[in-house]
């Protein structure tokens, strides 16, 4: 009996392996594609969402938009086309938590610097000061990379309802008219307009967290 274990061992050991692989083959082929969310204005607190936005359980997007950048160049939704992209809101003269989103946004773009299909939306809360000039000031001191990343400026309101009707990322200032305040939050927009994630923009953790998703969302077609 021994002998023959002996003279048939290696066999053994192939079909063992070939056995291994086309389980774990079949496991694959098997296994739920990973995707992720995507959200809805009731999916997200109200507090960060139009009131007329409360019930809307889906076809949510991004609307169409027209700002100016760091370089005096309109950019629309055009730019953004067929693009993965994320987004935030912050304004060049905060001290406190801008700073840190920030340079966590420069990560994401030296992380994805070679990726052309990903690019970086900040739009500033504050166009009354965060001029065209002073926009491309921030940038340069920032390394912020033109061709990956807009900083953007234009009409208040254009920009305030974009974050709380469309990105979903800011709250209202009760009892102040056309007013509110940014939230840290980077928002992962699809090639479709969708939200497909949230994101704490002070966050290390959170931004390895992003990165990662992006690389899912990239698998979908």
């Amino acid at each position: 009996m021994l002998t023959f274990f002996r003279k048939y061992k290696f066999f053994a050991v192939v079909l063992f392996v070939l056995s291994a692989i086309i389980i774990t083959i079949i496991y694959q082929l098997m296994k739920p594609k990973e995707m992720l969310k995507i959200y809805q204005p009731a999916d997200v607190s109200e507090e960060l969402v139009d009131s007329t936005l409360h019930y809307v359980k889906k076809y949510h997007t991004i609307a169409d938009f027209s700002l100016t950048n760091q370089n005096g160049k309109t950019i629309t939704q055009d730019d953004y086309k067929d693009k993965i992209y994320v987004a935030d809101f912050f304004f060049t003269t905060c001290q406190t938590i801008c700073p840190i989103m920030t340079d966590h946004m420069v990560k994401i773009q030296e992380a994805l610097k070679n990726d052309d299909g990903v690019l970086l939306l900040s739009h500033t809360v504050t166009p009354e000061i965060d001029s065209v000039a002073q926009l491309k000031k921030y940038a340069l001191e920032k390394g912020v990379n033109d061709a990956k990343w807009n900083l953007v400026t234009g009409d208040k309101k254009e920009i305030y309802d974009l974050a709380r009707k469309s990105y979903l990322a800011a709250k209202d200032v009760p009892f102040q008219e056309n007013d509110l305040v940014h939230t840290e939050n980077f928002v992962l927009v699809d090639k479709k307009k969708r939200i497909r994630g949230f994101y704490d923009g002070t966050d290390p953790e959170a931004i390895e967290k992003l990165l990662a998703d992006i690389e899912i969302l990239k698998q979908e077609d």
